[in-house]
């Protein structure tokens, strides 16, 4: 995500900097590689973190030679990554000390959203550095949404990501049920897209992956436990029940296990295929 991000930034006429602990990253996405995190903070008035979870990015912030020791005031740091919001707000009093805005900024609309520009953002902290970065957001996203203090957008995706694993895993325990049963998939998928079983996975990932397109690129099964398991720990710090984790945490966490860990999440319809005795949505009969 970061470096669709980071080429849709450079696509606008913008000249983003990027540092990885790959440092080909950087350049594969058509950005200036900077050789160390000190050097893009110190180049930079906004820096953007794309990263996998909130170990990597309280590391990037407080380690060794990382954001919050070479910051300077009145610069901003933006977190796109789905983070724990207990850790976000944390970052966010530690960075406020030096002066230094964080927003945490929860993206939805996967990597097609990314490479076309219209993603969904949920923000939280400060209102007006969020509108000081329109220039910005508005070129990798169609709407941003200002959700309320620090911590509030990851606390925003993790509630959305949670119902999008919910559906991801539903719809792939339906669809396997319907291949084994028969029915045309096509056909039945329009009537799901019809009628009061409609998800978002059946109307923008299923078509895709009945043709055997799916849809590379977008979150691994890995990130989608990881975020699965943020959610959990986030309801039992609100003191929710949380009745409704038990299936999708079972069924990513059977693909994991099956090998589909770091393929896309949506793979987790071949993962029940294998435990329902080899079924495909795609091809010849199961």
């Amino acid at each position: 995500m970061g470096g669709r991000i980071a080429r849709r930034i450079a696509a606008a006429g913008h000249r983003p900097i990027g540092h990885d602990v790959d440092p080909r990253r950087a350049a594969a996405a058509g950005v200036e590689p900077a050789p160390a995190l000190a050097t893009l903070v110190e180049r930079s008035d906004v820096v953007l973190l794309s990263l996998p979870d909130s170990a990597a990015v309280e590391s990037v912030v407080l380690g060794d030679g990382g954001i919050l020791a070479s910051c300077r005031s009145g610069q901003v740091v933006v977190d796109l990554s789905t983070s724990a919001p207990s850790s976000t707000a944390r970052l966010h009093a530690a960075l406020g000390e030096r002066e230094v805005e964080l927003i945490d900024a929860g993206i939805s609309g996967g990597a097609r959203g990314a490479e076309q520009g219209t993603l969904t953002i949920m923000a939280g902290g400060s209102e007006s550095a969020l509108r000081s970065l329109k220039w910005l957001f508005d070129t990798f996203s169609a709407a941003v949404h200002h959700m309320g203090p620090s911590g509030a957008g990851h606390t925003a995706k993790l509630l959305n990501n949670f119902l999008n694993g919910v559906s991801l895993a539903a719809t792939a325990e339906v669809m396997v049920a319907a291949r084994r049963a028969g029915l045309d998939l096509a056909r039945f998928l329009d009537v799901v897209n019809h009628s009061s079983g409609v998800t978002f996975a059946s109307l923008n990932r299923f078509p895709s992956i009945i043709r055997g397109d799916y849809l590379e690129g977008g979150l691994t099964g890995r990130l989608m436990m990881k975020d699965l398991l943020l959610y959990v720990g986030l309801l039992r710090e609100l003191g929710v029940p949380s009745l409704n984790a038990a299936g999708p945490v079972a069924t990513f966490g059977l693909a994991n296990e099956l090998g589909y860990a770091d393929q896309i999440s949506n793979r987790v319809v071949d993962a029940l295929g294998d435990v329902a005795g080899g079924v495909r949505l795609h091809g010849g009969t199961p």
